[in-house]
């Protein structure tokens, strides 16, 4: 048998590790190499159908991130952490994006659209003619959500800090940003860099119920 990529030992270290960082340090920022990696994390991300109902808007501007501090109720996270991430749906999916992946298919497995019309009807009876198309936009939320566990896994993995949150006023985050007027919708945002060295919350221990109070086995 092959060795392992990552060992099953620093999997469980760095996800013990990380924590929802309280304090970051402002005066460090992630690296150019690491940040691409992590930009690269989210590109991957999985999703139902691999349809990406995504955008990742990346906020590193330090006047930008004043402005979104009282729409993220004043948590300092926004202003000191290195990169902030709003992570966006597209509101109201439309046809045009299944076609757009349908395409971008296409194009990756050099294989001709009209063999992907099964698969493209499949998504439009589901997505868009279907019942999900009532909810489509929490089906999306949703999905953006599998990006943001990617993201801080991937991060703990490269020693770089996090904190998701939820506690922001998307429709202010939304008008700052212009998303509306690019048809996206913050759900979530997540702070990445490196925590303060007095953060008290780094040398907390970890709450979670014991392992056989969470999974059953069948």
């Amino acid at each position: 048998m092959s060795e392992k990529p990552v060992s099953n030992e620093l999997i469980l270290k760095q996800l013990r590790w990380r924590y929802a960082v309280k304090r970051f340090d402002p005066s460090k920022k992630i690296a150019h190499a690491d940040w691409a990696t992590l930009e690269e994390t989210l590109v991957l991300t999985p999703s139902s159908f691999g349809l990406q109902p995504w955008k990742f808007v990346v906020v590193t501007d330090a006047a930008m991130k004043e402005k979104l501090l009282p729409c993220c109720w004043n948590q300092r996270q926004v202003v000191d952490g290195s990169h902030v991430v709003v992570l966006c749906i597209k509101k109201h999916l439309k046809g045009e994006e299944i076609d757009a992946h349908i395409k971008r298919t296409a194009e990756v497995r050099g294989v001709a659209i009209e063999t992907l019309e099964r698969y493209r009807k499949a998504m439009i009876s589901d997505l868009i003619d279907g019942a999900r198309s009532r909810i489509i936009n929490l089906w999306a939320a949703n999905q953006v959500f599998i990006a943001l566990g990617n993201f801080m896994t991937c991060a703990a993995l490269m020693g770089i800090d996090t904190c998701p949150m939820e506690g922001f006023e998307p429709e202010k985050v939304d008008e700052l940003l212009g998303l509306g007027l690019r048809g996206l919708g913050s759900a979530v945002l997540c702070v990445a860099g490196y925590r303060a060295s007095d953060d008290k919350y780094a040398t907390m221990p970890k709450v979670r119920f014991p392992i056989d109070a969470v999974i059953d086995r069948v």
